[in-house]
Order: C-alpha cells, then structure tokens, then sequence
C-alpha cells in the first residue's frame, strides 16, 4: 500500500496545488515551502471536510488546508496543547498538586491549582520558565487508542477522578489519550504534535489562580492586550459556589441524578436560584430609583424572558415598568452605515438615531408625552403618530438591546438614572478538571434548537449564520461587559441534558459534504457526554430554558 501514489489538492492562499504523494506520507510533511519558517502556525488541517491532526498519514485522494491560530479550530487545537504543558510544568515544579481548568476570563483561560497552600506569584514564574523549557525541549504528544477499563486505571493512578467518574458513562469501549514526556491526559479534541508547537503564550498571577493567555483568533502572531475583567470574574465565582451548592461541578455528576432519577431537584433549585438573583437585582433597581434599565447579552442568552421575569419582580416591589425596543429607532435606510463587504450593519451603533432616542428618553423621565416612531422595515423609514407615550414617576422603562451596556446609547441620559444589566450563559459545568465547556458552545446548542422550533431553520443554517453572529458580538458587547452594574449568569445545570434530545436529530442531519459537517460531529461529541432528561414535568414554564425549547407562559403562540 506505501507504493501506492494518491492525489493531493493542497489550499493555499485560495488556490489548490496538486502533487501526487506516497500513501503513508504525513500531513505535516505537506506543509507549503513558503509557511516552513511559521510551521507552527499550522496546527492541524482539514482533510476531505474532516480536521485531522498533522500526524495523520493519508491513505486515499484528499484536499488538504492547513488551520493556524486565525481558524477556530486550530485555536482550540493550540489552547489544548498549551493546557497540556502548563500541567505538566505545574506537576514537575509543586510536586503533588492537582490542577484545574476552569473558564475564559481577559482573553484566556482560568485555572487553578490545588495545592498544600495557596500558590504565589513566585510559584506561577517558576511554572512559566519550566513552561518554556518544556516547548524549547519539542517533546511529542503521543497518541494512542486504550480500552475504556485501561484509561480507568490510568486516571486512577493519576488521581484524575473526574475522568475516571466521566468514562463510566462513555458508552464506546476505545478512548484516545495522550503521553507527553510520561504524563498521560484525556482532551477532547485534537492535538499538536509536539510541545514545540507552542511558541506564544503566557502565565499570569490571578489569585487565587493564574490565567493561561494565548493569541486570539483576530491577532494569532501576539498576545492581545491584558484588561482585567473583575465583575466577570466574580460572577464565575458566584456560579462555581452554586455548583458546590449543588454538588455538580462536572457533567458526570448531572449524569449521576438522571441515571438515579433524582434530577428534579436539581432542576428546583437552579430555577430557584434564577428567581433569587432576578428578585436581588429588582430589589437593587427599587432601592437605588433606577429609571433606565438597559439589558444587553450575547445571542442566546435569554435575555427577553429575562426582561419579563425581572418586569414581574420590579412589579411585586411596587413598580410599573414598561418595555422600550431601540429596534424603532433606526436611520432611514439610506443612512444605514455599510460593513466592510458593503452590505448594511444594522448591528452598528450608528444604524440607529441617537439623538431621537435619547431627546424622547429624556423626555418620557421628565414626564412628558412622546410620539414613539414606528420603523418600517420595508420602506426603511420610520413613522410617528400611532404610538403615543408617557410614563409616571413609578414606571422604569425596560431597554433590551445590542448596544445597552455602551454609554454612547444612551449618552444624554444622566448615570444616575441608568441601570446596566449583562446577561449570559455562563456554563458552571465542565466535562472534567481538563475539559471545559465553552459557554458559546452553550448558547450555539441554544441557538440551534429555538431556530429549530421557531424559526424554521436548519441546524445547518444556524451555523452558516453563527461567526456572523459571533463577530457582532465580539464588537458590540464584550467590550463593554465591564461596565454593568450587575451580571446575570443564565445558564442551568441541566439545560443540556434537556437541550439534548433536541438538538441531536438536527445536528445529524448535516452532510459530510456540507462545510459545517465538521463543527455538527464536534457538537455531537460534546452532546455525547451527557445523558438526556426525558421528563420535563419540572420545568417551570417561565425557566429560561423554555424560552428555546418551547412551552413559555410568556409567550402564548409557542
């Protein structure tokens, strides 16, 4: 079979070149002439629309392009790897420790490091200088596939009783592990082939942890710039007490209340912590006479059942809020601003009008009556004469929107009248102490399940649509977490094991021809972990969850 020559289209720059090559030969010994002085900035390649890793000897005819930094996929590839030698570095300098990857924060990955005592400034240099020994030293990650039983015994003997608590419920009997210079590791996802791969990075002090920074997909040739993110990073700590609270750090825990039948607790008491944390901040909006409350959140946080459930409890405070939309507050179309493709971005703040929106803001506080325009999006122009408004000394009005937490919408607006609120899914549950879960792979499940129910779009769709999404995101909103008065973290617990059983068929329908086959099978995987939550009888019809998978007491045609 090595004599055998197979035909390679190789991308780049656009364009396939085509050379015929041994059967046997290695990805990585394809790489092009021109990228050698950057060869790890390839970290993997996309084979006939499957990521293989650059290890990978090729057997049949296939197209092949490389991913760097710049792709989501080869990021991943190259924070897995990092995680791979901060723990060992961590191993070889504090001896008997145990660490964990916990969540992003400031552009990086959280971790922590259990220990006889807390860690210092000093001991997160002398894990960063063995750090970089360990890449100057381009020790391999050796794959090999083991028995589920074998891999058991390995964790064990490692003390990994996550993984060890994790396999139990992997229904397939093989698992893929990884050997670097004598530590064996569990990662879900692929890997660089060897330490050397990991050429830019950082270690920096966070009490009582350290964040692990690397490039970002927007900069994959530098670090980004360092901005502490001290509101975020308290409000993953308030999710990580929860779940001590309800004893369910990991997804192997969740797995054991459904397989026991005794989930529904858990389902009582996330829904019941929502509502404490909803009745807080609607006491905090009483107390200080907020009149303005500006609710913003990346896709797929549940932000409009929010804004309902927050309604009700400034209403049981005594108060009478209305809902306020700046989605009639748009420019005439012919003054919509274009993005760099030329098409309208709706999704600028220049798309709408500001001093509009903020002359008839000031005016309904001071009590006075406004003709509130209408937008047609149709003709793209605006109409007035239809909503007429005013607001008593009792009314907060209710603004949920892209652009809440940017002062410059609400600019004329005095701070003291001004309430922001950032929500979103801030997964508390990770597959092991190694693994996480993203919370954008959270909200895509969400996102992929309501397009579904609601919108009448293909999993498919939803994730031809999903950077787009993720790039207004990245522009509108989180640069501007920081400035909230207060955070709400919508994500539960359970929500995928519920999710689950909905998402799945979906994600199955994809092709392996399609483009997002890759990114369905990698969400089907991640699924996988998960045992799913049949009975719904729990569920409280204003949880947030119903607000993607139906049945929400506030929205009566779902």
């Amino acid at each position: 079979m090595n004599g055998d020559l197979l035909n390679i289209k190789i991308k780049t720059d656009h364009h396939y070149s085509e050379k015929k090559v041994k059967s046997g030969t290695l990805i990585q010994d394809l790489m092009p002439v021109q990228n050698m002085a950057f060869k790890h900035r390839n970290v993997a390649a996309k084979v006939n629309n499957s990521i293989k890793e650059l290890t990978h000897a090729l057997c049949e005819d296939c197209q092949i392009e490389f991913l760097d930094l710049s792709d989501i996929d080869g990021n991943r590839i190259y924070q897995r790897g990092l995680s791979f030698i901060f723990i060992k570095a961590a191993r070889e300098i504090l001896g008997d420790c145990y660490v964990t990857i916990e969540h992003s924060l400031s552009k990086g990955l959280y971790c922590e490091i259990k220990y006889s005592r807390e860690i210092n400034e000093s001991d997160v240099m002398d894990i960063k200088v063995r750090m970089q020994e360990i890449i100057q030293q381009d020790i391999p990650f050796i794959k090999e596939r083991i028995s589920k039983s074998e891999a058991m015994t390995i964790f064990k003997e490692q003390n990994m009783e996550s993984k060890v608590k994790l396999l139990k419920f992997r229904e397939k009997d093989e698992i893929v592990i990884y050997t670097c210079g004598g530590i064996k590791n569990y990662f879900y996802g692929h890997m660089v082939p060897s330490t050397g791969y990991i050429d830019i990075f950082d270690l920096k002090y966070h009490k009582p942890g350290v964040l692990l920074r690397f490039p970002q997909k927007n900069n994959p040739h530098g670090l980004p710039e360092y901005f502490e993110q001290k509101k975020l990073a308290e409000i993953f700590k308030e999710t990580e007490n929860w779940g001590h609270l309800m004893k369910l750090p990991y997804v192997s825990d969740l797995n054991e209340r459904i397989e026991t039948d005794t989930y529904e607790e858990v389902i009582r008491i996330a829904e019941a912590l929502h509502e404490k944390k909803i009745a807080y901040i609607a006491d905090k909006i009483t107390k200080e006479n907020k009149r303005i409350i500006l609710i913003a959140g990346p896709s797929s946080s549940g932000k409009t059942t929010f804004a309902q459930r927050l309604s009700i409890q400034l209403k049981v405070n005594g108060l009478d809020p209305i809902a306020f939309s700046t989605d009639d507050y748009f420019v005439e179309r012919d003054q919509t601003p274009k993005d760099e493709n030329g098409d309208f971005d709706f999704e600028s703040l220049k798309a709408l009008d500001l001093e509009l929106f903020n002359t008839q803001l000031k005016d309904l506080i001071e009590g006075k009556e406004v003709d509130i325009p209408i937008f047609d999006f149709i003709k793209g122009k605006k109409g007035f004469g239809k909503k007429i408004l005013k607001v008593s000394s009792n009314q907060p009005i209710i603004i949920e929107g892209i652009h809440g937490l940017n002062s410059s919408l609400t600019h004329e607006i005095p701070e003291k009248d001004k309430f922001r609120i950032y929500i979103s899914a801030l997964t508390q549950l990770n597959i092991d102490d190694h693994n996480r879960i993203p919370t954008t792979d959270s909200r895509l499940i969400r996102r992929i399940v309501r397009d579904s129910q609601f919108r009448g779009h293909s999993a498919k769709t939803t994730l031809q649509l999903w950077p787009a999404v993720r790039k207004g995101e990245e522009t509108n909103i989180f640069p501007f977490q920081e400035e909230s008065d207060v955070m709400f973290n919508s994500a539960l617990v359970y929500e995928l094991a519920v999710l689950k059983k909905y998402a799945e068929p979906l994600l199955k329908e994809i092709n392996k021809d399609d483009k997002e086959y890759f990114e369905a099978r990698r969400l089907l995987k991640f699924l996988s972990y998960f045992l799913s939550i049949e009975n719904e009888n729990a569920i409280l019809n204003n949880s947030i969850i119903k607000e993607f998978i139906g049945g929400n007491c506030f929205y009566q045609d779902k």
